[in-house]
Parts: C-alpha cells; sequence; structure tokens
C-alpha cells in the first residue's frame, strides 16, 4: 500500500489549536505568515552573514539570506515533485514547507554569528550548552510570543509560535538531546535542548503516527533535508558573491591560492563529506574545481592581439594583462556576478536527487548527486577559510565574541537581572534558586540581540558614551 506524504496528525499545533480555522488557508500557509509576522524573524535584518551591514548596503544579513534559501528550497521541492512524478505516484512534497523551513532555519543564531554561539555555549558549556539549531526550535515552540499550552509541558506553559508539528519537524536537523554538561568542550554540540525533549518526542510520534524508527536511523524529514541542500546551496554560491564584491576575493587571487590553503579546504571539505561518502578530497582536486568555475574567463581573446604591440617574447606579459582585467571584471561587473551566481544556483538544484521511503514517507531522502555534492562543500569551504577567517573578518568578530560574553557576565552576576526588560527579569526571578534555568532565561535574551543592539547593551554598561536612559531596553 502507497503511503500518504502526508497525515491529519502532521498539522496538529502543539497546545491542540484547530489548524482549519478557514478552509480556504492551509496549516502550513498559516505558519509561513506566522513566521513572516514574528519578531524573531523581523531581527534577522540586524544580524551578520559574513559582512557587517553597516560595511554596505549589498551585503547579505542573516534575513536576506534566509529569503534565498526559502526560494531555493521551494524550487528544489517544485522540480523533485516534476521530475520524480511517476515515483510519487500522486504524492507531492509540500514546496510551501520547504520555504517555510528556510525562512527561519536560522533564527536561532545569535549576534555576530558563529562567533556569539561560541561565546554563549562557553557561557552554558555546564549549562545545557548553546547551539543555534536547538535555539532556532526553542525560538519557535517556546519563546515567541504567539501562544501558550493549557496545561505547562515540563513546567512552560510557552508554546511559541504553536506550529504545526511536520512544521516543527522540517527544522529539527539534528536528532540529538545535547548533553547538559559538556566541561572543555571543543564547540557547540549539534541537537536540541533538554527542554525541548518532550515536544520533539511528540514531533517525531505524530510525523511518524506513533510508529517507532528502525534501529540506527536518524529522524530528518526530507522537507529538513531540502532546506539543508538549500543552506549548502546558498553559502557556497551567495557567500561567495559578496566576497568577490567586497575584494576580499578575486578570481586571479582564486587560482593562484598558495598550497596551504588549498590542503585546507581539502581536508575541511573531507572531514564535512564523511558522512556522506568515504572519497578523500585533495588539494589537486579542490584547484580543478576552481579552475573550472574561473577559467573561461581567463581564455585568450585573439581579437585583442591589437591592443598589446609587444614582440612576440613579450606575450606573456600581454597575456598576463588581460588575465588581470578579466578578473578585475568580475568584481566590478555586477551583472557577470549575478550570471555566475545564477548559473551555479541552477546547476546545483538541477542535481538535487530523491529516494522515497515507503515505510516512513515523510523520511523519503533528498540529497545532492555525489560530484555537485563535493563540488558545493569544496566552495563553501573554500570561501569560509579564505574570507571568513580572514585578519579583517576576524578582527570584527573577535570583538563580538567578548561583547557577548561580557553581556551574559554582567546579567548573570547577583542583581543582574534589574539589568532586563520587564518580561526577562520576572522570567529569571521566577526561576527561584533554580541558577540552570536562570542562565537559559539569560542566554535566550542574549541570543535574541541583533548585533546592533548587542552593542548599544554593552555600551549602557561599559563605554562612556553610552545611549540614552530614556532609550526603551
Amino acid at each position: 500500500m502507497m503511503l500518504n506524504m502526508y497525515t491529519s496528525d502532521d498539522w496538529l499545533r502543539q497546545n491542540g489549536e484547530d489548524s482549519a480555522s478557514d478552509p480556504w488557508r492551509p496549516p502550513v500557509v498559516r505558519d509561513f505568515g506566522r513566521i513572516i509576522h514574528s519578531a524573531s524573524f523581523r531581527r534577522l535584518q540586524g544580524k551578520t552573514q559574513v559582512f557587517p551591514g553597516h560595511e554596505s548596503d549589498f551585503f547579505r544579513n542573516r534575513l536576506t539570506h534566509s529569503l534565498e534559501v526559502s526560494q531555493i528550497a521551494e524550487g528544489i521541492a517544485d522540480r523533485l515533485n516534476y521530475v520524480y512524478a511517476e515515483k510519487l505516484g500522486g504524492r507531492r512534497i509540500d514546496s510551501r514547507l520547504c520555504a517555510a523551513a528556510g525562512l527561519v532555519h536560522d533564527i536561532g543564531h545569535p549576534p555576530f554569528g558563529h562567533n556569539g554561539e561560541r561565546a554563549l555555549n562557553t557561557k552554558m558549556e555546564m549549562r545545557g550548552g548553546f547551539e543555534g539549531n536547538a535555539q532556532t526550535l526553542r525560538i519557535l515552540s517556546r519563546l515567541e510570543k504567539k501562544a501558550k499550552y493549557k496545561a505547562p509541558v515540563d513546567g512552560d506553559e510557552r508554546a511559541g509560535m504553536n506550529l504545526c508539528f511536520r512544521t516543527l519537524a522540517a527544522v529539527l536537523k539534528y536528532d540529538n538531546e545535547i548533553d547538559k554538561e559538556r566541561f572543555g568542550s571543543d564547540g557547540p554540540q549539534k541537537g536540541y535542548y533538554a527542554s525541548e525533549a518532550k515536544i520533539v518526542a511528540e514531533i517525531k510520534r505524530r510525523v511518524l503516527g506513533g510508529k517507532a524508527l528502525p534501529a540506527g536511523v536518524k529522524f530528518k524529514t526530507v522537507e529538513c533535508a531540502i532546506m539543508d541542500i538549500a543552506d549548502d546551496i546558498a553559502y557556497s554560491v551567495y557567500d561567495l558573491e559578496d566576497s568577490l564584491k567586497a575584494g576580499f576575493l578575486t578570481p586571479a587571487s582564486i587560482l593562484a591560492t598558495d598550497d596551504d590553503l588549498l590542503k585546507r579546504v581539502a581536508e575541511k571539505a573531507t572531514e564535512q563529506l564523511a558522512e556522506d561518502c568515504s572519497e578523500k578530497i585533495t588539494a589537486q582536486e579542490v584547484l580543478a574545481t576552481l579552475v573550472a568555475l574561473f577559467g573561461d574567463i581567463f581564455a585568450v581573446d585573439e581579437s585583442r592581439e591589437q591592443d598589446f604591440p609587444f614582440e612576440r617574447r613579450n606575450k606573456d606579459l600581454s597575456s598576463f594583462i588581460n588575465a588581470m582585467k578579466a578578473s578585475r571584471a568580475v568584481n566590478m561587473d555586477a551583472g557577470r556576478r549575478m550570471k555566475l551566481s545564477s548559473e551555479l544556483v541552477h546547476e546545483f538544484m538541477n542535481a538535487v536527487e530523491l529516494e522515497i521511503n515507503e515505510e516512513f514517507p515523510a523520511l523519503s531522502r533528498a540529497a545532492l548527486d555525489k560530484k555537485t555534492r563535493i563540488k558545493v562543500e569544496i566552495l563553501k569551504q573554500y570561501t569560509f577559510l579564505s574570507t571568513i577567517y580572514s585578519n579583517r573578518v576576524k578582527l570584527g568578530e573577535y570583538r563580538g565574541t567578548e561583547l557577548v560574553g561580557e553581556i551574559f557576565e554582567a546579567l548573570e552576576k547577583k542583581s543582574g537581572h534589574l539589568l532586563m526588560p520587564d518580561d526577562v527579569r520576572k522570567r529569571v526571578q521566577e526561576a527561584g534558586g533554580d541558577k540552570d534555568l536562570q542562565a537559559r532565561h539569560i542566554c535566550d535574551f542574549v541570543a535574541g540581540m541583533t548585533d546592533r543592539y548587542a552593542v548599544e547593551f554593552w555600551a549602557r554598561l561599559k563605554s562612556d558614551v553610552a545611549e540614552s536612559m530614556f532609550k526603551p531596553i
């Protein structure tokens, strides 16, 4: 018997609210609207993607990145429904659900990106840690002030946006409860917090129809897999485009990358691909990928030979000048950058494959083909290691890391709750002597800050030129 891709249980909500109040408005469309209109979603405009927003209006922030991921995810789902129509047998992947997952996939990111994440994880090291994906689920299912439970779940009456179980499942990337104590850990542990464990158990129960997962199988829905692919595509393509626009990278500098960076990219790509393929990526393969991407722009243009009336021995110099002009043109010409990005996104979206799980249709597997997966990971890691790890970017990030840590420390002190907004102050006070719960409320507050708000808040604590006391906290 062919099972449906979705069941009525998928569209139930956390607190039992009726999902079908308007017959013309499907539950997932209501969820999409709740996301768009939420404060957490709006705050993404004030969180850095790669380059700080104040540097240029062109550069992407977490909001524009999330919009791009949403569109790519929806496009992937539409294509899979078309290409695999026969195998799907009349079933369809809900492309709007994939788009909704793309919108919120980064909603749990703290100020200053991964550096803020590491700072908060260090402060919460012995109290359940901090991790962006776990915080995303917590915001959606707890922190947003849309709805409450009739009776508290795990001592907490908040139901967040009160989204459908299948929508929550679409952001559950890691089927793993984060350890409470992780002293000396080397970074955030992927997963969800213990405070949301009962919610996760209910998500699984509803999506799987009460069936138990087979041994060794991780819970990850097809919509979540599509969102994850879309995120990788956006990272690999658009972070590269921003880096070209900023002048941090040029086609010439990319092709002239030193051997040490090529090796580090190869090692990091191999590490990230270990779960999908056992193939070891080499530095030569990294360079070959970059040459295939940018080599054509350096092709000899015979029609321009007359521009360089050199003798034959100066042919190399003529070629060098042409190459540098071609390289600079990519940095300066928005049309050429956009064309490159568009072609890459199209190529990558067309390389997504679908493997249908007839026993658990929700867990059907979407993945890039092996060759494309390697290419995407190489581009993603190259941009990350060459740009995000550059000294100019790291100087700004270092300040952000210190700033987030200092804000947390100030709020954690004996009377620190007095420095926070009234609703957060009340939560901390109601936690009583539960230091772990107090720390989690403080962490929620700091993680929700935009980059600019964090700087302003820190200035009120530390600076001689702080904001006016009449500006609300």
